[in-house]
């Protein structure tokens, strides 16, 4: 299905389905999607619906919000237009890395598949985005990673893999914390008063409270 016959809507569903089973396991139900999209359940019932009916995902009463062959192709173009237009506007405009997340949202759904074509050709055909997380490729192939949240690590060496976009606030505090992709770290593990304690490329010992550590996924040194 061309993802761009799709509605608006439609992209932003199956994107969002999409990116919620890119680092966890649990479920994607429809409070998840409310929460994410910033609608009511009703609106997000009566919209999984049609896009049950459209072919483009799953949904068993009562049960997980899954994508169909179909869902999984749209979402990763959706997916791979979000990522490579953050990272032209990094690269190339000088945005910030807390900036483009709400402009690659309007911009995904404007540009022309010949446009995507450019952007990652003049940009090298990028592997990741400035957060850390895979580009899918043009043939739609995804590289995953499997990390590790910081407030699960175990104590140890390992290196920032990828930070969540979903809050500029948070990643400001993760860029004056150190704590950007590809960075090394030793987790020591959690302080009796919260937070988790580590030790930054700057041998910097400092704690990080727990929201901003469920925002950074770790992989072990070397991977």
């Amino acid at each position: 299905m061309n993802p761009d016959a799709l509605s608006t809507t439609a992209q932003d569903y199956v994107k969002v389905v999409w990116n919620a089973a890119e680092w966890t396991d649990a479920p994607v139900t429809t409070k998840h999607l409310a929460e994410r999209l910033g609608v009511s359940a009703p609106t997000v019932s009566e919209n999984v619906r049609k896009l049950v009916a459209a072919g483009l995902l799953h949904h068993e009463p009562y049960g997980a919000i899954t994508l169909t062959e179909g869902g999984r192709a749209a979402a990763v173009d959706m997916v791979r237009r979000h990522r490579l237009i953050e990272t032209f506007l990094v690269t190339q405009l000088g945005y910030g890395w807390d900036e483009v997340h709400d402009e690659a949202e309007v911009l995904e759904h404007a540009c022309s598949p010949r446009m995507i074509d450019a952007i990652d050709r003049l940009l090298g055909h990028p592997t990741r985005d400035p957060h850390g997380d895979p580009i899918p490729s043009a043939a739609g192939v995804v590289e995953a990673v499997k990390g590790t949240n910081l407030v699960d690590a175990a104590p140890g060496e390992w290196a920032v893999a990828r930070l969540s976009d979903a809050d500029p606030g948070v990643l400001r505090d993760l860029a004056a914390l150190g704590l950007t992709v590809d960075a090394s770290i030793r987790v020591h593990g959690p302080e009796s008063a919260g937070g988790i304690r580590v030790e930054t490329d700057e041998a910097a010992s400092i704690v990080v409270p727990p929201t901003t550590a469920s925002a950074v996924w770790l992989v072990t040194q070397g991977h």
